[in-house]
């Protein structure tokens, strides 16, 4: 009985977003696992500069619009993320994040930084819009250094064809 009332409560939950937030439930459900599959294979290169070459709509000027949007667009990945059934660690849910965002005009960043542990070094990556962490906490920038310029297909070196 448990488990139908959590099904009937996020249901519930689902009803009384707006329509915007409702659809990019359902954009955020549908790309996190196709980004999934996608860094398998082709891999994250392949994947990443194929994302970038979609067109983008021209971005407006900063408007006190983008910040909500941006946000909202953050929330709906990690909701779509949280009752996903595959397991999606924090590339493909930023990876998702920052081509939804993009998809929408919003210039954000992919982010990749490294800390030290006792196995070596832990990555971590998130999405950054205007210099701050949307799906991470603040501190992510003292937990992780970042690597010095945001992800983007210029900076990587062309896939090696097969």
């Amino acid at each position: 009985m448990g488990c139908w009332k959590s099904t009937t409560t996020n249901w519930r939950k689902f009803w009384r977003l707006d329509r915007p937030e409702k659809t990019l439930l359902a954009q955020a459900a549908v790309t996190l696992p196709l980004i999934g599959i996608g860094l398998s294979w082709p891999g994250f290169r392949r994947l990443h500069a194929w994302l970038s070459r979609w067109p983008v709509p021209p971005a407006a000027e900063l408007t006190a619009g983008q910040w909500p949007k941006a946000q909202a667009t953050a929330r709906m990945v990690e909701v779509a993320a949280r009752h996903n059934p595959f397991r999606l660690l924090c590339l493909p849910r930023s990876l998702a994040l920052w081509w939804l965002l993009r998809r929408q005009g919003i210039g954000a960043d992919l982010r990749i930084g490294v800390t030290p542990n006792e196995r070596g070094l832990e990555a971590h990556a998130w999405v950054e819009y205007k210099g701050v962490a949307l799906n991470d906490q603040d501190d992510v920038h003292e937990r992780f250094a970042p690597f010095d310029a945001a992800i983007t297909a210029k900076l990587m070196p062309p896939p090696r064809s097969f």
